[in-house]
């Protein structure tokens, strides 16, 4: 690869992540005919059209999908490259790309990063929290932390901590619409549904022994925010499927309280997730290891 064709895939990438040429030109600090310039250029040398224009927004053509892919994956390589060349100095430095769930990343992660941020002051640290899973190749994150196992062989997964999973109600809902015994008894109650990732709406998997369960579920109001479940739950709008970590102090307290005891639901275990290598860089080996120590005994 010619050494001017690097700077190329990026400003590709860029591209096609930012959705328009403005957005890009903004990015870059460069005019919209700069990169509308650098555009043509690049298809004049490759003899291909790689983005359709339009006044306001750009779509890649098959020939740009492509390029895309490659791009994305030679920078990857080129970044892992310089990493594992970097790693072997003592000191942790450079940027950390750490990705979370907004609720949980707010309440824990954030201030475990702050931890970190004060005791290896050259590492610059950069938080990224969504609730969509993400890549961490195509992405380009260091690590991710999320509830529940990432179908991703390039990863390797750490535990963290375990997050039993369970039923959920206010003391004036059930008063109110009594208590659930079994599974199709829940068809005849109000559930808070959470909108989470891909997960199956509106159905719940509850397992007894051996005997697993798929419930389908109603109710009158859901989100994806997690927060926002909670919180209708706490009102008494209905039962809710809530972890261990979010729901602890409210069952402790009695504004809630777990149904269905005999029933057990998928654990929410908490992992950390990172890119499975030989060499990984100093800033990563010295955050799972701080991280690790944060977390010790909850796994």
């Amino acid at each position: 690869m010619k050494i001017e064709t690097a700077p190329d895939l990026a400003f590709f990438v860029l591209l096609a992540k930012s959705g328009s040429m403005t957005a890009t030109a903004r990015e870059l600090g460069v005019t919209p005919p700069a990169v509308t310039k650098r555009l043509s250029l690049m298809e004049q040398k490759l003899g291909v059209r790689l983005v359709n224009r339009t006044t306001r927004r750009i779509s890649l053509t098959n020939e740009g999908e492509t390029y895309l892919a490659q791009a994305s994956q030679i920078l990857h390589q080129i970044r892992e490259m310089e990493e594992s060349v970097a790693s072997g100095r003592a000191a942790p430095k450079g940027l950390l790309r750490v990705n979370a769930t907004p609720g949980f990343g707010r309440t824990h992660i954030a201030p475990i990063l702050s931890r970190f941020a004060h005791a290896y002051p050259e590492v610059e640290v950069e938080l990224h929290l969504t609730d969509r899973p993400i890549s961490l190749v195509e992405e380009a994150y260091d690590l991710a932390i999320r509830f529940g196992e990432l179908p991703d062989t390039r990863l390797t997964a750490r535990k963290l901590m375990s997050n039993r999973r369970f039923l959920c109600a206010s003391p004036a809902y059930l008063k109110k619409a009594g208590e659930p015994q079994k599974p199709a008894e829940l068809h005849h109650h109000r559930c808070i549904l959470h909108r989470q990732n891909d997960d199956v709406y509106g159905t719940w998997r509850v397992q007894k022994g051996k005997t697993v369960e798929l419930v389908k579920v109603r109710g009158a109001v859901s989100s994806n925010d997690g927060d926002v479940v909670m919180n209708w739950a706490l009102d008494g709008h209905g039962i809710v499927q809530r972890s261990e970590w979010d729901a602890a102090k409210y069952l402790q307290s009695g504004r809630l309280k777990e149904v269905m005891t005999d029933y057990s639901l998928p654990d929410a275990d908490l992992y950390l997730y990172y890119l499975s290598r030989s060499n990984l860089p100093a800033k990563v080996r010295a955050f799972i290891d701080f991280i690790v120590e944060e977390f010790r005994g909850k796994a």
